[in-house]
């Protein structure tokens, strides 16, 4: 048996053992009574009872243990041409200055705040800021338009919204405050005031008495200690996009949320507290929640909020350059970046420029990684390239190769296997009721497609070019057409390819 299949097996023969042992790298101001609360399914409630803080664990706990001095936080922004780093110290004096600003607005523990905010460092101290009070945040995506802001401040009713005067594209500048004025006026929810962050790049009015300077507000706080809450009390509330009606607000955890991320720092990712961390995404979508923000500070490491794009900002370097000159050991972003590079700078000349000696392994999640894309970037970095995959839904990977626990062979177009604590099922989506498990006599499965007349046959092929001789001796079929009739039916709509 691999050691994988040792430690996923052990995660669901004996859950409670599994993520107790877990929960150890987290501070709790009380231990749980119970670890798992499975008393209102399918409403389950991790470490019920257990008392923490979030912003404790991924801030002061650190300047406590010794990483006062450690860069917590790089800021590069090549749109405009501005650099700044935060240590683990100077991060928590941020963070309880901010908190103090919103206890100063009313803010106290399970109250609501938004955060509408570009790329900037500001959007990371306000969410923990929020996470030090206890206060629930609600990240929406910068530049997000009006009706859209509107329909979120309704739906969660904020008590303040931390914002900034604009946000900064390629080429051009987008005036967040207009957008956010014209939402408080679509919206039957009214805020009680608004602490604005003013860019140079495009500064804006304030409203008398509703509108307050972030700069302004910070140098007159009094800081806020962090607030100790119950384990199962929201952090967060993350909405979906709403391509499929209303966007629904997912609610997440402080106790099960940290214990979760923390693990998947070293288990999947393979990441070690100091070790510079990057996530090319945004703090408006769940990956910078998880891994910009929450999960490298969690694990003591050094994170990068990037005000750029992968072209264009000025060139399809500008990742090399960023791993380069900060020393990223691992790095996390969507498959379309790199396709975004590769179109650009085929060749990787660019990438020809910079020495990323510290860089090990590149994860791509967000959407499948075509085979293409992902032999370009193992041909051309010289590192694992790992798909994985994961939902808002769930925080954390659902599928993966994790490399902190053993790396797996890499099969193009699949994330490998289900990570340690899910137990992935496929179920009859009229009925509920588990399907059979689809066997097939080969290793390795290429693609598939439903077809036939009425869209109910699922063809598979399968791979046999890099089989070894051994392997094919077991596996005559390998490289065959397989069809299937499982009893559900495909679709032609074509946003569900792939």
């Amino acid at each position: 048996m691999s050691k994988f299949d040792e430690v996923y097996n052990r995660s669901l023969a004996d859950p409670e053992g599994f993520w107790s042992e877990a929960a150890e790298a987290i501070h709790w101001e009380k231990k749980w009574d119970t670890l798992i609360d499975d008393s209102n399914p399918p409403f389950y409630r991790w470490f019920a009872g257990a008392e923490c803080n979030t912003c404790y664990n991924a801030v002061d706990r650190h300047v406590e243990e010794g990483r006062a001095d450690q860069l917590a936080v790089i800021y590069d922004s090549p749109i405009t041409g501005s650099k700044k780093t935060f240590t683990y110290r100077e991060l928590q004096t941020e963070v309880a200055k901010c908190a103090g600003v919103l206890r100063k607005h009313g803010v106290g523990k399970g109250d609501p705040v938004i955060v509408y905010m570009p790329m900037v460092p500001e959007a990371v101290i306000s969410m923990l800021a929020c996470a030090r009070l206890g206060a629930v945040h609600s990240v929406v995506f910068g530049g997000f338009a009006a009706n859209e802001l509107a329909t979120r401040i309704d739906d969660c009713a904020p008590k303040v919204i931390l914002s900034a005067s604009c946000g900064i594209e390629p080429g051009r500048i987008i005036a967040y405050k207009p957008l956010l004025d014209e939402a408080q006026e679509i919206a039957s929810h009214k805020v009680d005031a608004c602490v604005i962050l003013q860019r140079e790049q495009q500064t804006c009015d304030l409203i008398d008495e509703h509108d307050y300077d972030w700069v302004s507000e910070m140098a007159t706080a009094t800081p806020a200690d962090c607030v100790t809450v119950a384990a199962t009390d929201p952090l967060y509330i993350l909405y979906t996009s709403g391509t499929t009606g209303q966007p629904k607000g997912v609610v997440r955890d402080n106790g099960g949320h940290m214990v979760a991320l923390k693990w998947s720092m070293k288990n999947i990712y393979n990441v070690n507290p100091g070790d510079v961390y990057w996530a090319a995404s945004d703090v408006g979508w769940v990956v910078g929640h998880s891994y910009i923000v929450y999960a490298p500070l969690l694990n003591g490491n050094t994170t990068i909020v990037f005000e750029g794009k992968p072209v264009g900002t000025p060139d399809a370097g500008q990742f090399w350059r960023v791993i380069a000159e900060h020393n990223v050991s691992v790095m996390f972003t969507a498959p379309t970046a790199f396709r975004a590079i590769k179109k650009e700078d085929p060749k990787a000349e660019l990438l020809q420029q910079y020495r990323m000696e510290k860089f090990h392994t590149l994860f791509l999640a967000g959407e499948r990684t075509d085979p293409d894309t992902l032999h370009w970037a193992e041909d051309n970095l010289k590192v694992p390239v790992i798909d994985h995959w994961w939902q808002t839904e769930t925080g954390w990977p659902i599928g993966a190769n994790c490399m902190g626990i053993e790396q797996l062979p890499i099969k193009p177009g699949s994330p490998t296997r289900a990570v340690p604590g899910y137990d992935v099922r496929t179920l009859d989506p009229e009925t509920g009721e588990e399907l059979a498990r689809l066997d097939l006599p080969v290793s390795q499965v290429s693609a598939c497609a439903f077809g036939g007349p009425n869209l109910d046959e699922l063809y598979i092929t399968s791979a046999r070019k890099n089989l070894s001789e051994e392997a094919l001796e077991k596996q005559p079929h390998a490289g065959s057409l397989f069809k299937a009739q499982l009893g559900v039916t495909g679709t032609e709509f074509t946003r569900f390819a792939g």
